[in-house]
């Protein structure tokens, strides 16, 4: 848990910060790149440390991830540019993308999965205690200290959970001669760096650009395919990716997260600018989510034993377009209650999803291939929340498109309106009315790609859970 709050809370606790940052360092051309650098690292490192994890074991790597993340800490508090600052957050992200799969692989080492889902509600209470504290603690650091304390709140953070792990977690590994597949592992970070940029540049870039960050994605997806192929001990197992319950078990992981980025980057924008709520009523409502996020998780465990994790995590799926009818079906002269209780029941939704798919998936392996496939789960989420920014953040600029009117004068006022939302009263009718729609259609999008999810999820297969966890791990 200590592990996990360190990379949760620089998630929130940065982006507060960042205005005051940029205000010192200059560089606002680079803004985006601090978030975007992180969020690269972590994504391209993820299934790299799972893999790493089952080869060496679980406590050498995640110390290792531990220090890589506290010294990209230490060093990001320390810059004195924008690009620097994006060189610090390529470091952290690289320590992120080690420290979140590797710490629900030893939860997975240490705990049946009769138990684990009680854990693993632990760990989802860890990033949503991070998603409500992290702004107010930023927020207090910015105006009583300086910026640089954002970083370096963690470095202590970070030290505490490296002993931890030191004293207490032991463990047996078969040392024996491992290849390490470097070639796969840099065509790897390729693929996901060319896709991200692809689908940065979407809606913002021009055409050519687009296609060539194409054209590197085929071209290095195609030598990563050939070299996993051929490889002794490949980074990606294609066999393992493309079992029945992993791969569905993963898309369903995957299809949450999308539908997961659409409510927390626009339910805020719609209560503050369309239902006329204070940014205050706006962070409860999405705080809903949050809380119902951990109960899901922490409930599952209970639900394992009498209905098998399948069925709970199809169970889980259902409460998802549950959740979204009650967004489908906002005006803006709904109550700010109806946005909080479809929150609260995606949010429960999940929550039994998100854990009764990792424990699936974690059940089907040897401990030998756990890391790889948890890590696999946690590239799932992650690729989501990129896919579900881009594809939303396109149908309501599409929407916007066609407000009477000049677009540029519309885009302009909007980001306006997002730095300073105490502002919507003011707002042109024609654009607030045009807003309204494009959300509601992001709205009913998010609707059908939950009954999509609710698809995936029932080709899932029945996996019978293990009373013992298999242990070559052991802990005091």
């Amino acid at each position: 848990m200590a592990s996990m709050f360190m990379v949760a809370i620089e998630a929130t606790i940065v982006s507060t910060a960042m205005p005051h940052i940029v205000a010192e360092l200059g560089g606002l051309a680079y803004y985006a790149w601090v978030f975007s650098a992180f969020l690269l690292a972590q994504t391209a490192t993820t299934v790299i440390s799972g893999k790493l994890a089952d080869m060496f074991g679980r406590k050498p790597v995640m110390q290792a991830g531990i220090g890589i993340f506290v010294v990209g800490t230490l060093l990001g508090g320390c810059a004195w540019s924008m690009p620097s600052l994006v060189a610090f957050r390529v470091i952290q992200g690289i320590g992120a993308g080690v420290v979140q799969p590797v710490a629900m692989t030893i939860v997975a080492d240490l705990y049946p999965a009769t138990e684990r889902g009680k854990i693993q509600g632990f760990l989802s209470s860890v990033w949503a205690f991070s998603a409500v504290v992290g702004p107010l603690v930023g927020g207090v650091i910015v105006d009583d200290l300086s910026w640089r304390w954002v970083f370096w709140l963690n470095v202590p953070v970070g030290i505490v959970a490296a002993a931890i792990y030191a004293r207490h977690l032991h463990e047996t590994v078969e040392h024996r001669e491992r290849a390490i597949d470097v070639l796969g592992s840099l065509l790897f970070v390729a693929v996901v760096g060319a896709l991200m940029f692809a689908l940065g540049d979407i809606g913002t870039a021009s055409m050519s650009r687009i296609a060539l960050a194409l054209a590197v994605l085929v071209a290095a997806a195609l030598a990563f395919y050939a070299q996993e192929r051929r490889a002794t001990d490949p980074i990606v197992s294609f066999a393992m990716w493309a079992r029945r319950p992993i791969l569905t078990a993963n898309g369903v992981s995957g299809l949450a997260s999308i539908a997961l980025m659409g409510l927390t980057t626009f339910l805020p924008m719609y209560v503050q600018v369309v239902l006329g709520g204070s940014p205050v009523v706006a962070g409860l409502a999405l705080t809903m989510m949050l809380l119902g996020w951990p109960v899901g998780a922490a409930l599952s465990t209970r639900f394992f034993p009498r209905f098998g994790v399948r069925n709970v995590l199809f169970a889980g799926s259902l409460f998802l377009p549950l959740g979204a009818v009650l967004f489908v079906a906002l005006t803006p002269q709904s109550s700010v209650w109806q946005a909080g209780l479809g929150s609260a029941l995606m949010g429960f939704g999940m929550g039994l999803v998100n854990v009764s798919a990792m424990v699936l998936i974690q059940e089907v392996v040897a401990w030998s291939e756990r890391g790889a496939v948890t890590a696999s789960s946690v590239f799932a989420r992650n690729l989501g929340s990129t896919l579900g920014a881009t594809l939303f953040g396109a149908v309501v600029n599409a929407g916007l498109a066609r407000a009477p009117g000049d677009a540029a004068e519309h885009a302009d006022a909007l980001k306006h309106l997002l730095a300073h939302p105490e502002n919507a009263k003011v707002l042109d009718n024609e654009l607030l009315t045009a807003l309204a729609a494009a959300i509601h259609t992001m709205f009913v999008a998010m609707g059908v790609l939950t009954l999509l999810l609710v698809a995936v999820a029932a080709c899932v297969p029945h996996v019978a859970l293990a009373r013992k966890t298999e242990r070559p791990s052991l802990a005091d």
